[in-house]
């Protein structure tokens, strides 16, 4: 059975593009392109897809609108194209908050280079919707799940020698809000691998700054690592943890993708577990894939202690299910209760902080 796909573009160039790549593929089937919103809601009740691909800019009704009213409506899997812009970037930023599964940038419409590379992309990006937990999305989209602050950790020896590294991909914008915003604000320094292109990290990381207790930003190199503050991955470089005589701190590499993935979650492990052996304590959340679990594997044989998301509170359990397989996690838990976790983890082995 083929995974049928509506497309809803204003384009009809971008409508042409998408479904000739999407066709190409032996699993997927555009059952149908539709112009915009209005008449993509008759479509799908006609043709009953099982993933839509949206345009998050368009006439008539906008990409936002019609995707609220569709999650209250009729819940499914929707994969955003968007524009490379900073409003771009915002709007799908929101769009991930109200249910959306995953976004891609639009295709480049000099049909040259790239666009094998850009079909294979959206084609994972479909697949990995039309297996995504709506339910789970649903909740995050929920704006009262906003969560309390966690008590202050009032241990400077902690925020400052523990670190915690994280990682995730497919529906882990929403994840990581939602640990982010249970953060006190003397919690140790956190470093975050998420799958995203560049263009969106920035834009990522200042709505999590404006929503938080925590300083939260995209990360530039030879920083020092702070506690209170979340560094997250440029979209197009590697983030490492790295030292500097006694400091932690940021470093970027513009080295080859790996697990087809940059930033990776592997590369950030890794990193970890040489530099911060068992001061730091990982978290993987939902996305799709093996990235992270190697590396995970490694900082726990250097002695830290990691976190999985379980697979009922995860929008896809590939990440921390081959993490858990590799052998890299003490812990799995729900998404809610992770934060809590860490914090009196870190409270209760706080004589552990010590310099590696």
């Amino acid at each position: 059975m083929k995974t049928k796909v509506l497309v809803i573009d204003d384009s009809a160039l971008i409508r042409s593009l998408l479904t000739e790549m999407i066709n190409q593929q032996k699993d997927l089937e555009v059952v149908g392109a539709a112009p915009d919103p209005l008449i993509a809601r008759e479509m799908i009740k006609q043709l009953n897809p099982d993933v839509l691909t949206l345009d998050v800019e368009m006439p008539k009704m906008d990409g936002l609108d019609f995707l609220e009213k569709l999650m209250r409506l009729r819940p499914m899997p929707v994969v955003m194209v968007s524009t490379l812009t900073e409003r771009g970037s915002e709007i799908t930023l929101r769009a991930l908050e109200l249910g959306a599964t995953d976004f891609v940038t639009k295709p480049k419409t000099a049909i040259s280079e790239g666009m094998r590379e850009y079909s294979d992309i959206i084609a994972d990006k479909i697949r990995t919707a039309a297996k995504a937990k709506i339910a789970c999305l649903q909740r995050s989209a929920k704006p009262a799940a906003q969560g309390e602050t966690l008590g202050m950790l009032k241990n400077p020896l902690i925020s400052s020698e523990k670190l915690i590294i994280i990682g995730a991909s497919t529906g882990g914008t929403e994840a990581i809000k939602s640990f982010l915003l249970q953060m006190p604000s003397d919690c140790p320094g956190i470093l975050i691998t998420q799958h995203m292109p560049a263009g969106f990290t920035k834009s990522f990381a200042n709505r999590l700054d404006s929503l938080c207790k925590i300083s939260v930003k995209e990360a530039v190199d030879g920083e020092r690592v702070l506690p209170g503050h979340a560094y997250i991955a440029p979209g197009d470089k590697h983030l490492l943890l790295g030292r500097s005589g006694a400091n932690y701190v940021t470093k970027l590499s513009d080295a080859e993708p790996v697990n087809r993935h940059k930033p990776s979650v592997d590369v950030l492990f890794d990193s970890a577990a040489i530099n911060a052996g068992k001061n730091a304590i990982g978290v993987i959340l939902t996305g799709m894939g093996k990235d992270g679990a190697a590396g995970m594997a490694r900082m726990r044989e250097a002695g830290s202690f990691n976190y999985a998301q379980n697979e009922e509170s995860c929008v896809v359990y590939g990440m921390p299910r081959e993490a858990v397989a590799h052998g890299g996690v003490d812990e799995v838990a729900h998404l809610t209760e992770l934060p809590k976790m860490v914090l009196t983890y870190l409270t209760e082995n706080s004589t552990r902080s010590l310099r590696v």
